[in-house]
C-alpha cells in the first residue's frame, strides 16, 4: 500500500465505531452481529496471509468490512470478497473508495458462481447461517432456507476437498459443516468461536 493511502487509512482503524462511521447508519446498526470486529480481522488477516501475496476470498462478505480491515492489516496479500446483495456491494465499494485501499475487490454474486480454485485461502463468517429458522437477517432482499443452509454447506465442503495441502482457513462462529476432515484447526480464539484452519 502507497505511504500516503496507508497514513490516510490510520484514522479509520482506530476503532470499530470509527471503522463503521464508514456506513450509513443502518448498516453501523447491524455490525454488532454481522459485520467482523477489528481485532479478529487483523488476526484472521495475519493467519491467512502469512508472509505471502496469495489470494484470499471472504465468502458473503457483506458490507466489505473483514476485506478492507484485512487488506489495510496485510498489505502484500490481496483479498476479494463475494457477496450476493447488491446494496451491500455498494457500500462495500464506497467504503474502499473512502480508504483508498488497492488491495481489495468485490464481487456480486452468489459464491457457487465463483471457480474457488483461483483462491488460495478462504475466510468464512458463517455465512450461511441466516438461512436458519430464528436466526437475525440482514435484510429481506434474497431468499432463506433449510435447504439453501444445507445445499451451501456442502457445496463449499465439496469445493474445500479439492484444495491443496497448505490451504487455510479461518472460521468465525462456524458450525464447522462446511469443513472436510483433512482440515486441522491450528489454533483458536474467543472461546473457540473464531478458528484457524490449515489442509493436511
Amino acid at each position: 500500500m502507497p505511504l500516503l493511502n496507508k497514513l490516510y487509512a490510520e484514522k479509520w482503524f482506530d476503532s470499530d465505531a470509527e471503522f463503521n462511521a464508514l456506513y450509513p447508519l443502518p448498516i453501523q446498526a447491524l455490525a454488532r452481529y454481522h459485520w467482523t470486529p477489528l481485532h479478529i480481522a487483523e488476526k484472521a488477516a495475519r493467519f491467512l496471509a502469512g508472509d505471502g501475496n496469495g489470494k484470499i476470498l471472504d465468502i458473503g462478505s457483506g458490507v466489505g468490512k473483514f476485506c478492507l480491515a484485512a487488506a489495510y492489516y496485510t498489505p502484500k496479500a490481496w483479498y476479494y470478497g463475494v457477496e450476493q446483495r447488491k446494496s451491500l456491494i455498494d457500500h462495500a465499494e464506497s467504503a474502499k473508495s473512502s480508504l483508498r485501499l488497492e488491495n481489495v475487490s468485490f464481487i456480486h454474486g452468489n459464491f457457487t458462481q465463483l471457480d474457488l480454485k483461483k483462491y488460495d485461502h478462504f475466510y468464512f463468517y458463517n455465512a450461511f447461517y441466516e438461512n436458519l429458522d430464528g436466526t437475525d437477517k440482514i435484510d429481506d432482499s434474497i431468499d432463506y432456507s433449510g435447504e439453501l443452509f444445507n445445499y451451501y454447506n456442502r457445496y463449499l465442503f465439496k469445493q474445500l476437498q479439492q484444495k491443496p495441502t497448505g490451504t487455510r482457513l479461518c472460521t468465525l462462529c462456524s458450525l464447522e459443516n462446511e469443513i472436510p476432515p483433512d482440515f486441522h484447526a491450528v489454533d483458536l480464539d474467543m472461546d473457540g468461536l473464531l478458528k484457524f484452519w490449515v489442509k493436511v
